[in-house]
C-alpha cells in the first residue's frame, strides 16, 4: 500500500500482470513441462505453430529482449512489447491476441496433471521429488515416499471393461484428496501406479496414513459391488534412514510394495477364503478374533457373544474378517469406558469396522456400551461399541472384540 508523500506509480495492466505471472510460473518448471505449455501458449497468443524446442528458444529470446529494452530505456518495459518485437521481427506474428487468465491456468493445469484422475503426472513427480528431497536435506527433515499399486485393476478391466477400470482409478484419486494433508502430494506415475510425497513424515506416521488411505478406498469402492477384491497395495521408504538418493528410496519403496503384495495375497489361512487364483475372497469382519492369536493356536476358540451356549465350536460358522486390522501393540492406545465408571482398557488393534480391547473384567460392561478411544494420530473419538467375541488373554485378562454401532 502506498504511503503519504510517495509518488503514485502506474498500475500494470491485466495483460502485463498475466505475463509477469507466466514468467514466474515457467521459471519453476523444467523443459519437459515448459515445452508443451509454451507451444500451446504461442498457438493461442499469436496463432503460430512451433515445435517444443522452438517454443522454448523463442521464449528465452523474448526474456532477453525484455531485459535489453529495459536497460536501454532506463525504465521497465512491458514484456508484451518485447514479445511483439521478437515475434514481429521474425515474421512469426500475424494475429496478435492476448489469452484470458483462466485459459492460461487451464493450460498450466493440463501440462502438469494426469487427464483421467486430476492428480499430478510423472513429470511433476520427478520434479517435486527432487525439490522436496533437497529441502529435507537442507533442513534436516524426514521425507516419506509411497508407491501405491491398484491390486487387480487388470482383472476389473477384463471383466467389467475399461470404463469401470477408469472409474475405480478416479475413486482412488478422490480418496487421496479426501485423506491426505494439505502439505502432501499425490501423483499418477503409471497405468495402475500412484505415488505420494509426504514431507516431514516418519515411517510410523506414513504407515498409519497408508493404512487409512487403503481402508477408506475399500469403503469407497464397496458400493460398486464388484466380485473382485480391489484395493491399494503400498510400499514406503523414508529419507534419510532408507536412503539419501531418489533411486535408493524408490528401490526400497518398490521392494516393500511387492513384499506386501506377496504376503497379503498369497498367504491364505483356509481353502474356504481362497479363489482359483489364490486370492482372498471373503476376508474376516472387524471384531473377529485373529487366527494367529496364541490362545487360538493352543486350541481355544473365540466365543461369539451371541452364540448359543450349547453350540459347539465345530458347528459354529467361522466369521471372516471384512476390514484390515491395524495393530496398536507397542502404542499407548486406550479406551475410556463410561459404563464401567470411567475405567480404561487397552486398545489392541483397530479396523474400519471395529476394535479389540484388553479388559480385566468383562462383566463390568454391557453387551453394548459407550467409550472414548484415544489412538495415536487421531483426536479422541466417542463411539458406541457392541461385543462380538471374547477370548482369554495373558494374566487372566480377556480380549474383547467389538464392532462399531452406527
Amino acid at each position: 500500500m502506498a504511503q503519504p508523500g510517495e509518488s503514485s506509480q502506474p498500475q500494470p495492466s491485466s495483460e502485463e500482470s498475466f505475463l509477469e505471472l507466466l514468467v514466474e510460473t515457467l521459471s519453476n518448471l523444467d523443459d519437459s513441462v515448459r515445452g508443451p505449455f509454451l507451444r500451446q501458449f504461442f498457438r493461442t497468443v499469436a496463432q503460430i505453430d512451433l515445435s517444443e524446442p522452438q517454443s522454448i528458444e523463442n521464449w528465452q529470446v523474448i526474456l532477453q529482449r525484455h531485459r535489453d529494452l529495459s536497460e536501454k530505456s532506463g525504465r521497465p518495459v512491458a514484456l508484451k512489447a518485447a514479445m511483439i518485437d521478437v515475434l514481429a521481427s521474425t515474421n512469426l506474428l500475424r494475429v496478435p491476441v492476448m489469452m484470458e487468465y483462466a485459459d492460461f491456468k487451464k493450460l498450466q493445469i493440463n501440462a502438469a496433471t494426469d487427464s483421467l484422475t486430476g492428480l499430478y503426472n510423472r513429470r511433476l513427480f520427478d520434479e517435486h521429488f527432487d525439490k522436496e528431497l533437497n529441502r529435507a536435506k537442507r533442513y534436516g527433515h524426514q521425507l516419506a515416499v509411497v508407491i501405491l499399486d491398484m491390486h487387480q485393476l487388470k482383472e476389473v478391466n477384463d471383466r467389467y471393461g475399461h470404463l469401470q477400470g477408469d472409474h475405480i482409478l478416479k475413486l482412488a484419486a478422490d480418496t487421496l484428496r479426501k485423506t491426505l494433508r494439505s502439505s502432501d502430494f499425490a501423483f499418477r506415475i503409471g497405468g495402475d501406479e500412484l505415488a505420494l510425497l509426504l514431507p516431514q513424515t516418519d515411517s510410523e506416521r506414513a504407515m498409519t496414513l497408508c493404512r487409512r488411505v487403503r481402508s477408506q478406498y475399500e469403503t469407497d469402492v464397496h458400493p460398486l459391488s464388484l466380485d473382485i477384491a480391489v484395493t491399494l497395495d503400498f510400499g514406503l521408504a523414508v529419507f534419510p534412514e532408507d536412503g539419501e538418493k531418489e533411486t535408493q528410496l524408490l528401490e526400497v519403496a518398490d521392494k516393500r510394495l511387492y513384499q506386501l503384495k506377496a504376503e497379503g495375497h498369497t498367504a491364505i489361512p483356509s481353502p474356504e477364503g481362497q479363489s482359483p487364483r489364490g486370492e482372498r475372497t471373503s476376508p474376516e469382519p472387524a471384531g473377529t478374533a485373529p487366527a494367529s492369536d496364541a490362545s487360538t493356536r493352543a486350541g481355544k476358540q473365540p466365543i461369539p457373544i451371541n452364540a448359543s451356549p450349547t453350540a459347539s465350536a465345530a458347528t459354529r460358522p467361522v466369521e471372516k474378517r471384512k476390514w484390515e486390522r491395524v495393530s496398536l501393540s507397542g502404542t499407548k492406545a486406550y479406551a475410556v469406558i463410561s459404563e464401567a465408571g470411567q475405567k480404561t482398557a487397552r486398545v489392541i488393534d483397530l479396523s474400519y469396522g471395529g476394535v479389540s480391547l484388553l479388559m480385566d473384567d468383562t462383566n463390568e460392561v454391557a453387551f453394548q456400551f459407550g467409550a472414548v478411544l484415544h489412538v495415536p494420530i487421531l483426536p479422541p473419538v466417542r463411539v458406541v461399541l457392541r461385543k462380538t467375541y471374547t477370548l482369554p488373554a495373558e494374566n487372566g485378562r480377556t480380549r474383547v472384540g467389538c464392532s462399531f454401532v452406527s
